[in-house]
């Protein structure tokens, strides 16, 4: 009997029914009043996610688009800027940096490793003319299940003339990101992870200090242009410039609607027992987490493959047999690690159904695990 796929991936993630249920009703059309205010109250709601007083830009497009719409609107051809990488994501935002000309200074991690701050102030520090410009980094990387600790690099950036650039596509929404305490200038994400939407939309914040980068900046630019975009915001209503995802934004409202009635920090709670308890499960079976605990991801949990299986089969088997789809590992991970996602509409039995089907894959896949030892970690997690 066929029942509908949990996904516990990285995302796309799951979506609350009356999200489904407003985006099936007949479209409606954007150059109206009623349509507007639904324009305007998402911006108002991120912006309290985001915890900022900043505009937020939104446009029809994957996460990625946001990136690409932050290199393009800040800087000129040959600005060196400092990208730093834990994983896939933050490879994304230096190759994104080089197909637009600009000087990358690259500040790489091993897999599964988080940032040192000390070393990105070092370089900062050895910046003795203030070449550099920006820090690119991403905040969780959801190809490694590691988490970096935003709040120490924005000390590095805030009140000075450094812009900082944060990849949130899959925090947001999962993690307590404080956009303007922090110091953080422009503030990517997406609608496909913690913002419980399906992919298609993504979001920007942008401070006054990368405002004033839009107008030095020279390249080249036309659906993500960011000053296009202000001036819809301030000259003609709350409308894009471009024809919006109108069915996504609606559903966007309703999905922030039900965050803000659960509460933003119980939101952050939720994910947090939900990650620990995960790691709980993971280590009863005997499995190793990729990541060490402190710096492990509350968004997703990476797991080593178990040495002698064949984690492919395992993921196929828990997807085809049971219903329940995990991720691999991406590029030189591939076949090392998995990824459990716990992100977004979960709640404790998705975990518990989840675990259940990991317990038996791994079991018809050749590894011996205890039945039930898993989901009972699990459960006294939660408990407690």
């Amino acid at each position: 009997m066929a029942k509908e796929k949990l996904l516990m991936t990285p995302g796309p993630t799951m979506i609350p029914s009356s999200v489904l249920e407003i985006m099936s009703r007949q479209i409606i059309h954007h150059r109206t009043a009623a349509f507007e205010a639904t324009y305007k109250g998402v911006e108002e709601d991120l912006k309290l996610l985001y915890q900022t007083k900043n505009m937020v830009l939104m446009f029809a497009s994957s996460g990625t688009g946001a990136m690409e719409s932050a290199v393009a609107n800040l800087f000129c051809p040959g600005d060196k800027v400092l990208v730093v990488s834990i994983g896939s994501f933050g490879e994304r935002f230096g190759e994104i940096c080089k197909v637009y000309g600009l000087d990358v200074v690259k500040l790489s991690y091993e897999w599964g490793e988080a940032a040192d701050v000390n070393q990105i102030k070092d370089i900062l520090d050895n910046d003795i003319k203030k070449e550099i410009r920006a820090i690119f980094i991403t905040h969780n990387e959801t190809s490694t299940g590691v988490t970096n600790d935003i709040e120490a690099v924005g000390k590095l950036t805030k009140g000075t003339d450094r812009l900082l650039i944060i990849d949130a596509i899959s925090s947001m929404g999962g993690l307590e990101l404080k956009t303007d305490e922090w110091g953080l200038d422009v503030v990517v994400t997406g609608s496909q992870k913690g913002l419980m939407c399906p992919p298609g939309l993504a979001y920007a914040s942008v401070s006054d200090k990368a405002w004033a980068a839009c107008e030095r900046s020279t390249l080249p630019k036309f659906y993500f242009d960011y000053k296009k975009f202000k001036k819809g915001f301030l000259g003609q209503g709350q409308n894009p410039p471009f024809t919006p995802a109108v069915s996504l934004i609606l559903g966007q409202a309703e999905a922030l609607r039900i965050m803000k009635e659960e509460g933003f920090q119980n939101v952050y709670d939720r994910h947090r027992k939900l990650a620990l308890a995960t790691q709980a499960g993971v280590m009863a079976m005997g499995l190793e987490l990729f990541a060490t605990k402190e710096i492990s991801s509350f968004i997703i949990t990476a797991v080593k493959a178990p040495e002698g299986i064949e984690i492919g089969k395992v993921i196929k088997t828990m997807n085809q047999k049971y219903d329940i789809i995990v991720a691999g590992g991406q590029k030189h991970l591939k076949g090392k690690i998995f990824r459990i996602g716990h992100c977004g509409y979960v709640d404790r039995f998705d975990l518990m159904r989840g675990f259940s089907a990991l317990e038996l894959a791994l079991s018809e896949n050749g590894y011996k695990v205890e039945p039930g030892v898993g989901i009972a970690a699990v459960q006294k997690s939660l408990a407690e």
